[in-house]
């Protein structure tokens, strides 16, 4: 059964088939629209460094025959073939890109998508509609990239401009009408990957018609062409705005008024009392050492005593001829000193402790919680901790465009306190409503919220570069921030800089207001600031933003 991908989602090729031969259709289309299908050899700088590597209607196939474009078949407007050990190693990914032929608007097509093959079975689809674009005139579809090992994105990323646009974007130049060459001979008897369990098979020609036979080494799919798959329906939109709590300030314990002991420690005489004597009237406030020691009103703390007298003592030292102790006496006790510190009470899930510091009760209804993975700090109870991976329930999109969330699952009967390097904490507590919020900056969450990888509109902006976590449903989830960060509302007039955003309300509509490109490095003379985003919607949505560049 072929594994659906969303825009954003990535995932290794060795999980989806054990194959390296493989087969990659793309069906697009929409009413008078014409497109160019191509596949861009890019090296590890994504740049387009071999021309011999850009597969395109005028050059089939690439110097080894390691990308071959095939043609219509099998009901794919366009087919290639893929031989990933055949692939030299200056080339670290395939961009597969579809772009209009005279006039027209990537919003205009109907249902299409990505589909990857491999022994004639069907293992990969990424669909998409023309409801996810605007005006873009180009789409980059999907992409082959070696990480270790050769891995699958999703890209779904629109782009102003055409085929020429893309090859000018990737580094490539574009050149006087080439002519034309022959198609590559059908791949005949080509050894190929034999996929688990069964023997191998004969791999048939490409184009080839379906008939009754053991499923092949490697071809295209068989049989009836696929249907485009129906457009699924969006969630609703929400405007109602989740309350982000402010940073929790510790709470101050009694000051004791000038002159007189505070609270004795544990185990301690009643203040007044002298531990060593009768009790004493208060004595007059002192400048340094403990108290009744009458020192000078012009010398400093830590200055020198009058002559005869003993020397000053910081607060909480010792008296006299006493052994270290823990504090005691004229000093704050350790009672007092940490009784502003003690745990907050338990009777809710989640509970803040200061600005920086969140314990979640797990017993409270017995709903596990997904963490950053080393945010635990202490527990206390019968806790168990597991690896969050791709077979769990609400499956994590790892690696999604650099939306990646390497989590912990946390259950059992207890409490578990979380932080992460000193970052504020926020718990956002959603009622069936929608929060878009970066990765970086999701400490836990309750397991029963629903995560997805959402896609900023834009244009202009290959490659997919801005993407952003989005939860929804009935739970808290928790944000972090560096430092105190600001809500506010959002207008036609809001703008703020990609790296210092946090979270906004999911019905808000974002607009790149400007232009980037993929090159990894600003031209000289540049601001600095590269991507801005422009938020606009219903009264009610909001805005979060940290005073931190990412």
């Amino acid at each position: 059964m072929a594994r659906e991908f969303q825009r954003g989602h990535k995932a290794r090729i060795a999980d989806l088939t054990a194959g390296t031969d493989l087969y990659v259709g793309v069906q697009i289309a929409g009413p008078g629209l014409s497109f160019d299908i191509s596949c861009f050899g890019l090296d590890a700088e994504e740049r387009l460094s071999d021309d011999r590597y850009f597969i395109f209607f005028n050059q089939p196939a690439s110097p080894e025959e390691s990308i071959q474009l095939l043609g219509p078949q099998a009901g794919d407007n366009e087919s290639f073939r893929v031989t990933l050990d055949k692939i030299p190693p200056h080339i670290t990914k395939l961009s597969f890109t579809a772009a209009l032929d005279g006039t027209g608007q990537v919003s205009q097509i109907g249902p299409g998508y990505l589909r990857i093959v491999a022994g004639g079975e069907e293992v990969a689809r990424y669909s998409f509609t023309g409801s996810e674009f605007s005006t873009e005139r180009a789409v980059m579809l999907g992409d082959f990239y070696l990480k270790d090992v050769w891995r699958f994105a999703a890209v779904g990323q629109g782009f102003d401009g055409g085929l020429e646009a893309l090859l000018k974007n990737f580094g490539g130049e574009v050149a006087e009408e080439a002519e034309a060459q022959p198609e590559p001979p059908a791949a005949q008897g080509v050894p190929g990957f034999a996929p688990p369990p069964g023997p191998a098979a004969p791999a048939p020609s490409f184009g080839a018609p379906a008939a009754p036979q053991p499923a092949p080494d490697f071809g295209p799919p068989q049989g009836t062409p696929h249907a485009p798959p129906a457009p699924q329906p969006t969630a609703p939109q929400v405007h109602n705005a989740p309350t982000i709590a402010a940073p929790l300030v510790p709470p101050a314990g009694p000051v004791p008024p000038p002159g007189q002991q505070p609270p004795a420690p544990y185990g301690q005489p009643a203040p007044g009392q002298d531990p060593y004597g009768p009790p004493q009237p208060p004595p007059a406030p002192p400048v340094g050492g403990y108290p009744g020691q009458q020192a000078p009103q012009t010398a400093p703390y830590g200055g020198p005593a009058p002559y005869g007298q003993p020397a000053q003592q910081p607060p909480g030292a010792p008296y006299p001829g006493q052994a270290p102790t823990l504090p005691q006496g004229g000093g704050p006790g350790l009672g007092v000193v940490l009784d502003k510190y003690k745990e907050a009470p338990t009777g809710r899930r989640w509970t803040p402790q200061n600005s920086k510091l969140i314990r979640v009760d797990l017993g409270v209804d017995g709903q596990p919680v997904l963490a950053r993975q080393g945010s635990m700090v202490l527990y206390q109870g019968k806790v168990d901790f597991g690896y969050k991976g791709a077979g769990f329930r609400g499956r994590i999109v790892g690696n999604a465009t650099g939306q990646e969330m390497q989590l912990m699952r946390c259950t059992g009967q207890g409490q578990v306190f979380f932080a992460d390097n000193s970052a504020h904490v926020h718990p956002v507590e959603l009622q069936g409503d929608a929060i878009c919020v970066s990765a970086e900056s999701v400490l836990a969450f309750d397991e029963s919220l629903q995560h997805e990888v959402r896609r900023i509109e834009g244009h202009g902006i290959p490659g997919g570069a801005l993407f952003t976590m989005q939860f929804q449903g009935t739970g808290t989830l928790v944000v972090k921030t560096h430092g105190t960060p600001v809500v506010l509302p959002v207008t036609p007039t809001t703008f703020a800089d990609a790296n210092a955003i946090v979270a906004w309300s999911a019905a808000s509509q974002v607009i790149i207001s400007s232009q980037v490109s993929l090159r990894r490095h600003a031209y000289p003379g540049h601001s600095g600031e590269t991507v801005n985003l422009q938020f606009r919607g219903a009264p009610g949505n909001f805005i979060v933003v940290q005073p931190y560049e990412v």
